[in-house]
């Protein structure tokens, strides 16, 4: 891993500041940029015999093995991975292509026994497990620094405060369906996996000196085995926004609006907001347009794309206005056992 130095700098030394400004000086972490994972940036793993070779060196490294893996959200329909990041001692870095590589189970059998070490594990496994990678112990970094008290928990922040090193994070969000992947990506993506293994010893000691490493473990093993996330009732009161529209009526225009649109990423694999944004969908709602020409007049609905398919979200807000008084959804949404968010307190309970 190459670290970079510091950039030259104009300031004076701390020797010709005020005691205080000295003092404020020696003590500011120092965090040192992280420019390029050890062994360079690997080639991606997009054939069998690669996935052969990958599997066979992860099989003979030892120690644990750092896993990450990048989504495409925001872009694609669902939270599939586009590619699959490995370190291992003895192994190096991997990364695999999953969309020209889906069955990797062959990997996660050469890895029975061996602890997993990911940050943010909830978010991983399930998409994991759709290519046949499921851990048989688990160490989840974020859940770590949680336990620890710590304030921030992203991985580039954890690293800084306890690793002293800086994982840039700029490509998070990018679309990780691109191919071929542009080579700073891949170069992101390696980083991440780079430190983890160390991140894991910093967390594991620091959590046996607080006496939680008992209580850590078991918080990890349920993790682990926690099934899948069960589909979210009446998942189109999400709609950002939805909570001003208080008239069942124009909630049913929400949901059928929601439900068109949901079919229709579902169909081009896009992400549904890029098919349609909240804010149309809400605007839709509140004017109740009755054809086409008046749907489009509404400037949530102006752009090229949104025009192109006017008719088929007339379709849907039709079948809103349409539907029979039975029928309408509750203005008040489904009963939960949980509290309800923090932005209906004041009408739930004054």
């Amino acid at each position: 891993m190459t670290a970079a130095g510091p950039e030259p700098t104009d300031a004076p030394p701390a020797d010709d500041l005020p005691a205080d400004a000295a003092t404020e000086v020696d003590d500011a972490p120092v965090v040192v940029p992280l420019t390029e994972p050890a062994e360079g940036v690997p080639a991606v793993v997009d054939t069998p015999e690669a996935l052969a070779r990958v599997v066979a060196a992860f099989g003979a490294g030892t120690g644990p093995v750092a896993v990450d893996a990048e989504r495409a959200s925001g872009y694609r329909y669902g939270q599939h991975n586009y590619l699959v990041q490995l370190r291992r001692e003895g192994a190096g870095t991997a990364l695999i292509d999953p969309a020209a590589l889906p069955d990797l189970s062959a990997l996660s059998e050469a890895l029975v026994g061996v602890e997993w070490v990911l940050h943010a594990a909830s978010q991983d496994l399930s998409a994991l497990a759709e290519q046949g990678l499921r851990p048989s112990r688990v160490f989840d970094t974020e859940l770590g620094a949680r336990l620890l008290g710590l304030e921030r928990v992203g991985l580039a922040a954890v690293v800084a405060e306890l690793l002293g090193l800086g994982l840039a994070k700029e490509h998070s969000a990018v679309d990780w369906s691109t191919r071929p992947l542009p080579e700073q990506w891949l170069r992101y993506a390696a980083l991440d996996v780079e430190v983890l293994i160390e991140l894991r010893e910093v967390l594991a000691e620091r959590l046996a000196v607080a006496g939680k490493a008992q209580w850590a473990a078991e918080e990890f093993e349920a993790v682990r085995l926690a099934p899948p996330a069960a589909p979210r009732v009446e998942a189109w009161r999400r709609v950002s926004g939805v909570h001003a529209i208080r008239d069942p009526r124009r909630l049913a225009v929400v949901r059928a609006l929601w439900e068109t649109r949901d079919e229709n990423a579902r169909q081009r694999d896009i992400s549904p907001g890029r098919v349609l944004p909240d804010a149309a969908i809400v605007a839709a709602a509140q004017a109740l347009p009755r054809s086409v020409p008046q749907l489009v007049a509404l400037p949530a609905f102006s752009g090229k794309g949104t025009r192109r398919r006017a008719a088929l979200w007339q379709r849907a807000i039709d079948t809103g206005l349409q539907l029979p008084e039975s029928e309408l959804p509750s203005s008040r949404g489904p009963r939960s056992d949980g509290p309800p968010p923090p932005r209906a307190w004041a009408d739930r309970d004054p």
